[in-house]
């Protein structure tokens, strides 16, 4: 972390020149003012709020979803530090209070109306995963072959930041979505609290919909078991929690752009052949021919294909984990890699369950529990094997 109680997030990457409306007063690094307005950066520089609570900045082009289906663009609005990096290109930072992101990022995931155990479910979850000692390699692991593309995304190990404010990290969207008193009401009845296995910290990680069963860790990333991210049934009996078409429920959950989506629990996808050549070939750089054949090889215990065998006019190629799988089979990424592969003539049909790597807390299936009654501990307990809350936890347990 940057220094106590403080994150630093990357908003920004790759730019000539950025552009800022700032809100209120702030002081550079000499102790010189800059004050509201629009301002266009070129250079290095850092610029600190006279006040946090009534000074803030706005972006209006920040890319949120890079590579997913809701990929676009947006204006945000920060409140904290502002950090323009130059690494050829500038990099923008902001440096904010631990429990301000929290706040911020529970208030990006879910909606202002989302029920109270819920929010605190999510609270806990989101600041283990940031205080947790990292499970498995950072950075995007690859292992290549003639015959076998395997490769598996971890979190990433940024330079100049500690988290980035997207899904590859943890969704970060400043102050943009309003803080209802429900999330800070939230966040201040979790402060300071952890989910803890062994008297670790856990690497709380979550999905969308994990469409019937939560899946194992190293169905995801790299092959190692941690006993608190198994797979389990998120139901009970016939129901799955996480089957809802409750469009009241779900607005009340789900920020505006995740509505959009809506077959997330089952859903289809259709392909011919030639159009599966042309998505691997964009997405691999490999040039297979005329796709003969998509066969599963290994799946894990959740259903999510891990090995998936390509066969085409001109060769085969085998690829995994979860993710590339669902990146070489979509332009932008597959809702899941847990699927079944159908043949209509000569056309593909793919038949999916959940939206996500399904590892960890089903956030609709969270939400569902939620609004029966469930405390928070008790959906934690559920998602997370043998875990248990704690706080305070002192840094030198990490």
């Amino acid at each position: 972390m940057t220094s106590a109680g403080e994150i630093s997030v990357g908003l920004i990457e790759n730019r000539p020149a950025v552009e800022v409306e700032l809100s209120g007063n702030f002081t550079d690094s000499h102790g010189h003012v800059v004050g509201p307005g629009r301002h266009r950066f070129t250079s290095e520089i850092e610029l600190k709020p006279v006040d946090l609570a009534s000074c803030s900045f706005a972006i209006d082009d920040v890319t949120i979803g890079i590579g997913f289906h809701w990929e676009r663009q947006e204006r945000q609005v920060f409140r904290g530090s502002l950090k323009i990096l130059k690494r050829g290109a500038l990099v923008v930072v902001n440096v904010v209070p631990l429990e301000e992101y929290i706040t911020s990022v529970i208030s990006s995931e879910m909606s202002a109306g989302c029920p109270i155990e819920l929010l605190k479910a999510h609270a806990v979850i989101s600041r283990s995963w940031l205080c947790c000692p990292q499970i498995g390699p950072e950075g995007n692991v690859s292992i290549r072959t003639d015959d076998e593309i395997t490769r598996w995304y971890g979190r990433e190990a940024h330079r100049d930041f500690d988290v980035c404010a997207d899904d590859h990290c943890q969704r970060y969207q400043g102050i943009t979505k309003a803080y209802s008193s429900t999330v800070s009401e939230a966040v201040r009845a979790t402060a300071g609290e952890m989910l803890v296995w062994d008297n670790q910290i856990c690497d709380a990680r979550f999905s969308k919909c994990c469409g019937g069963w939560t899946e194992e860790y190293r169905s995801a990333w790299d092959d190692r078991e941690v006993p608190y991210l198994i797979s389990r049934y998120d139901g009970e009996g016939d129901m799955v929690y996480c089957d809802t078409r409750d469009r009241e429920l779900l607005s009340q959950i789900l920020p505006g752009f995740d509505l959009e989506t809506r077959d997330f629990y089952r859903w289809t996808v259709r392909y011919t052949p030639q159009e599966i050549r042309e998505l691997v070939r964009a997405r691999l750089d490999e040039d297979l021919g005329l796709i003969r054949n998509l066969e599963p090889l290994s799946r894990g215990p959740g259903r999510r294909i891990i090995r998936l065998r390509i066969t085409g006019e001109k060769k085969s190629l085998i690829i995994g984990k979860e993710l590339e799988i669902r990146r070489a089979l979509s332009p932008s990424h597959l809702y899941s890699s847990a699927f079944e592969v159908e043949r209509d003539g000569s056309d593909f049909i793919l038949r999916g369950e959940g939206w996500g790597h399904g590892v960890g807390l089903c956030q609709i299936g969270a939400a569902v529990m939620a609004s029966r009654g469930w405390p928070y501990g008790k959906i934690l307990s559920h998602y997370y094997a043998a875990t248990s809350l704690k706080r305070p936890i002192s840094r030198n347990q990490r």
